[in-house]
């Protein structure tokens, strides 16, 4: 299997986090939709990371979709995502409204980075979505004091919270601080203190 994209960006960052804690091996190709576009259009027409290249050649792309796929490698009981309702889709929402937020930061940054003409609406829209997520995130993460959100031990919620987390406080400096969402604070500091965190991770680079 190889994993493209770079780690600074959570989406690949879950799914590499999620291989290594299957013990799944796999081929890390950090690749920039910027700097190295015509590389991931080898594998995928979208040109996006993550892409996960499969050892038959076939080509996922959408990083839910390839945790969908790589959990269907390990035993039930070992699975990041819960299996039996009414867990299952209480773990997919909470990591649903981690990435949904992840991608709206990224909507913020392209709009107030990459366009000469800014949109204040767009930018406030964002914002305003971003803020209200991370309200909603802190009230439901304080309500589970536990080191992990669902039972005891770490799960893709966990970790789509965590990546998300840091992607957005280092892309986006001074937009937010989690001392206002302590919750949040304590479980991104619990999980990026992990091994596996401090091994798939890389700070975030600004695209040229």
């Amino acid at each position: 299997m190889i994993l493209i994209g770079q780690y600074d960006s959570s989406f690949t960052r879950r799914v590499g986090i999620a291989l290594r804690l299957y013990g799944i091996p796999f081929e890390h190709r950090p690749w920039s939709i910027f700097g190295d576009p015509d590389k991931i259009r080898q594998f995928s027409p979208l040109t996006q990371v993550p892409t996960l290249v499969l050892d038959d050649g076939t080509a996922l792309v959408e990083s839910h979709m390839m945790l969908d796929y790589i959990d269907s490698l390990v035993p039930a009981e070992a699975r990041l995502f819960p299996v039996a309702e009414p867990a299952r889709h209480r773990a997919l929402r909470i990591a649903a409204l981690a990435t949904g937020m992840g991608g709206k930061s990224a909507a913020l940054f392209y709009e107030v980075k990459l366009h000469a003409q800014v949109s204040q609406f767009w930018v406030d829209r964002c914002r305003a979505q971003v803020f209200d997520s991370l309200a909603l995130l802190d009230r439901e993460r304080a309500a589970r004091p536990g080191d992990f959100w669902f039972g005891d031990r770490i799960g893709h919620a966990d970790i789509a919270v965590a990546t998300v987390l840091r992607h957005m406080g280092e892309s986006h400096p001074g937009l937010f601080s989690l001392d206002d969402y302590p919750a949040l604070r304590r479980h991104a500091a619990f999980h990026e203190a992990l091994p596996v965190f401090q091994e798939i991770s890389q700070p975030f680079i600004p695209p040229a």
